[in-house]
């Protein structure tokens, strides 16, 4: 049997990661030239000369003398944890395939389960932001599933109170190779969810190709190309060939989801976010924290008292 190449591709060492980010003024450094590539800019007169207030680790502008921190404005703002911290906390979540629970993720940082769950939902809010106007192209296979399981008691199957209607969607190549992926939260199976789902992250190629629920008739009504299953109304749409990419995918999440992300139902956004960035990436792990922590200095503060809502009270 042929090695997945993928799979066996060279990662990125944690000697290798001590190295490149073992000390915080390594982060420092690499973390300004991500936020400014050229040089310093003021956020407030855009002036690029400045002066360091060492005291307070401060760049002030020399033209209007106002005075900002590395981490103002981006996802990091307002920490009091070192840097070290966040890169480290930036390899696990990148470098691990399956994921990695806060609980886990805590007890490698040397943190409180809190405090790591804080760090993993801000960097998955990075992921989510990154990703989202993101919008698949080509050959395009989509299939629907549910996030969480019945409550005990309750009603199961589909409308289960226990259970959160997603969205997969696996971009391949012609020769039917995946590409890219996308997870997304819908209000539920119906044309007007699926045809939003469709408008918002599918380019007008897009040729679809989707098992027989009514709903995704939104496709169409979305002005992209829609081929529905016959064949696959029938439920077997996991043993046909033209799904072999979203049922191998979808299976590979909800295993790992299953194993690592207790609280995945109530922050399905960003727990989904996190798989589907992770995939995207695949093929060059050495490069997901550069990449993430551009984006990072790039991302809002997001305080906890946003992230700990759950979405459907947000």
């Amino acid at each position: 049997m042929a090695r997945n190449m993928v799979q066996f591709q060279k990662g990125f060492s944690e000697p290798e990661f001590e190295r490149l980010y073992g000390s915080e003024e390594a982060c420092r450094a690499a973390l300004f030239k991500w936020r400014w590539p050229n040089g310093f800019v003021c956020p407030g007169c855009g002036g690029t000369e400045y002066c360091i207030v060492k005291q307070r680790g401060l760049y002030q502008c020399n033209a209007c003398r106002r005075q900002t921190s590395l981490i103002a404005g981006t996802i990091f703002a307002a920490t009091k944890l070192p840097l070290t911290i966040w890169f480290r906390a930036m390899y696990h979540v990148t470098q691990t395939k399956q994921g990695i629970s806060s609980l886990e993720l805590g007890r490698r940082l040397g943190v409180t389960q809190t405090t790591a769950w804080k760090i993993k939902h801000k960097l998955a809010q990075v992921m989510m932001e990154r990703d989202d106007e993101k919008q698949l192209d080509g050959r395009v296979e989509m299939d629907d599933f549910y996030l969480g399981g019945e409550r005990s008691g309750g009603k199961r199957g589909r409308g289960s109170p226990g259970k959160k209607p997603c969205v997969i969607g696996v971009e391949t190549t012609d020769d039917g190779k995946p590409v890219r992926i996308k997870l997304k939260r819908v209000t539920g199976f119906t044309k007007a969810a699926i045809k939003a789902l469709a408008e918002r992250h599918l380019t007008t190629g897009a040729r679809v190709v989707s098992d027989g629920l009514n709903g995704f008739r939104g496709i169409a009504d979305a002005g992209r190309n829609h081929e529905p299953s016959i064949a696959a109304q029938l439920g077997h749409s996991e043993k046909l060939p033209q799904f072999k990419w979203a049922n191998t995918v979808l299976a590979n999440i909800k295993n790992a989801i299953i194993g690592t992300c207790r609280g995945a139902r109530k922050h399905a956004a960003r727990t989904l976010a996190e798989f589907e960035y992770r995939f995207n990436r695949r093929y060059d792990l050495t490069a997901m924290i550069p990449r993430l922590a551009y984006v990072a200095t790039r991302t809002p503060p997001m305080p906890y008292r946003l992230l700990k809502l759950a979405e459907d009270d947000a």
